[in-house]
């Protein structure tokens, strides 16, 4: 019984979230994510938010673009693209920017989508969430063509005498020089499209500045032939998790890491210590280490006041916390004196 499933849609959740259970983590879209906060919060409970991302996957000018390509593909067809870390935003510098587009196009051309079920290998599978999922895809593949966007492969739903007519399925899209304006560069795919954006100049601090030019930050990859300066660009890209030279989904498999993000891919963390930490009830408690040395209030600080009182704790406050030296010292001449009888002229009774 450690483990309790309860299946069911809106009202089974908000059933569960108000049911008074110490601490909910939810996984989904941003706009279910803000209905569990504002429902929680009635009861103030305490709420973890994983709402998905937009990760961005950087190619720095120097990287191995042949081997990097199956790592790229790997990351937006796997499971459809239907992962909550998973790289939507494909950022090539533009030196290696035409290998790049040449080796996923040669890729695609050769992937095979239909059901799984039947005895011919597949790559690409069915969508999971059907027809309504296919004309999101599609609303965001016609918005970025229509802004400029060169659609290198797929990017339309099956019809007529299509075999996939038959079932949810979208082929493996490929969009190159896809422009900041358009919807696809914001809004989050969770399909199989990849999003090609190139880096003019071949310049690190563009690279960053276009991965971070989104609303979701939950994970990101950047690839290098210097893993020094891949790990310099992952620092600066705004994600909860970054990989270098390997898919952010690494940082999943790693239970020992905490997972999530911020901005719109929400916040807080599961797995790793700060998960489990989170988990638990945290207090503080204070004891005498040596039972017979008690604390006491100190004789200049006792009821009735003799004025001294205020003195007294100002030097305490400097012994312990000015950041000089020399103030430091001056809190123990305050105490010395203070304790040994110093004392401002009482005031007047009222």
């Amino acid at each position: 019984d450690l483990v309790q499933f309860v299946v069911g849609y809106g009202a089974v959740g908000s059933s569960l979230v108000t049911s008074g259970v110490d601490k909910v983590i939810f996984v989904g879209s941003p706009a279910v994510g803000v209905i569990v906060a504002r429902t929680a919060a009635a009861n103030l409970t305490p709420v973890v938010l994983e709402l998905g991302g937009k990760d961005p996957f950087i190619v720095c000018d120097d990287a191995d673009i042949q081997n990097i390509v199956q790592t790229a593909c790997r990351g937006v067809w796997q499971n459809m693209g239907q992962n909550c870390a998973g790289p939507e935003r494909f950022f090539i510098y533009e030196k290696v920017y035409d290998e790049f587009c040449n080796g996923v196009v040669k890729i695609v051309s050769g992937m095979k989508t239909g059901s799984s079920l039947g005895d011919v290998y597949v790559d690409c599978g069915a969508i999971s969430m059907g027809p309504k999922q296919l004309e999101a895809y599609q609303r965001l593949v016609d918005d970025a063509v229509a802004k400029g966007a060169k659609l290198l492969s797929g990017g339309y739903i099956p019809t007529g005498n299509d075999p996939l007519t038959s079932g949810s399925f979208y082929p493996p899209t490929v969009l190159a020089d896809v422009p900041e304006n358009a919807l696809i560069a914001q809004e989050e795919i969770f399909g199989p499209i990849m999003c090609i954006f190139k880096v003019k100049g071949n310049s690190d601090a563009e690279a960053i500045r276009l991965a971070n030019n989104c609303d979701f930050a939950l994970s990101s990859c950047v690839f290098s032939g210097d893993a020094s300066r891949a790990s310099r660009v992952a620092k600066q890209i705004h994600a909860g998790m970054s990989a270098t030279n390997d898919l952010e989904g690494c940082t999943y498999m790693s239970q020992s890491l905490p997972f999530g993000g911020y901005k719109k891919s929400g916040y807080d963390r599961f797995a790793g210590p700060e998960g489990l930490r989170g988990l638990c009830l945290t207090r503080s408690v204070c004891e005498d280490r040596i039972s017979f040395i008690t604390n006491s209030i100190p004789p200049p600080m006792h009821y009735p006041s003799t004025g001294v009182g205020p003195k007294f704790a100002q030097g305490l406050i400097h012994m312990f916390y000015n950041t000089s030296i020399i103030g430091n010292i001056k809190g123990m001449a305050m105490l010395a004196m203070y304790s040994m009888g110093g004392a401002p002229p009482k005031k007047k009774d009222q």
